[in-house]
């Protein structure tokens, strides 16, 4: 996408969660986990891209020891669609016998945080828990639920805290939908 391709969506996009809100999420999620995990010394695998934002907000508010690593696995890429399943960089076997935090920045079908899960548990992880940051609400079921979520969101393209738009603005700190038709 173009500068002023990315500049025309944006200026017509409808903000949905503003930045103080978007933070607010991001301390109720880790709190969640802080609850959940402060005495197990999890591995946390960060879901890139499109967690880069949130995992680099959220460990910092994490207030025990954990391990960091990351998974690259897309569906996406630059489309509006999911697709087929593209492992980049998978789960080492540096999970087997730990507890592990994936985090992602959106649970939209869950078809890309059940295979991260299916595939950590066969390398022999302990128990795998999920953080996404938001939860799109479509009314399908999801193959999978996340243990802690930060926000919901209706069922619209969104972009903005990570999530891109044919790759752009991954980086406000609010979070967009694209207008709807």
């Amino acid at each position: 996408m173009d500068i002023q391709r990315a500049r025309d969506v944006l200026q017509q996009a409808e903000l949905l969660v503003t930045a103080d809100g978007v933070q607010a999420a991001l301390h109720k999620v880790a709190q969640q986990i802080n609850l959940a995990l402060s005495d197990v010394h999890p591995l946390v695998l960060s879901v890139m891209g499109g967690a880069v934002v949130f995992s680099g907000q959220l460990l910092p508010l994490l207030n025990f020891p954990l391990d960091f690593d990351y998974v690259h696995v897309s569906r996406y890429g630059d489309a509006r669609a999911g697709g087929a399943m593209h492992w980049k960089v998978a789960p080492h076997e540096s999970v087997r016998g730990r507890v592990v935090l994936l985090v992602d920045d959106i649970l939209d079908e869950g078809h890309t945080l059940a295979a991260l899960q299916q595939r950590v548990l066969a390398l022999g992880a302990a128990r795998c828990y999920s953080a996404v940051f938001a939860d799109k609400l479509h009314g399908r079921s999801k193959p999978v639920h996340a243990d802690f979520v930060g926000l919901a969101l209706p069922d619209r393209f969104v972009f903005g805290y990570g999530m891109d738009i044919e790759g752009a603005w991954r980086n406000l700190p609010a979070i967009y939908a694209v207008k709807e038709q």
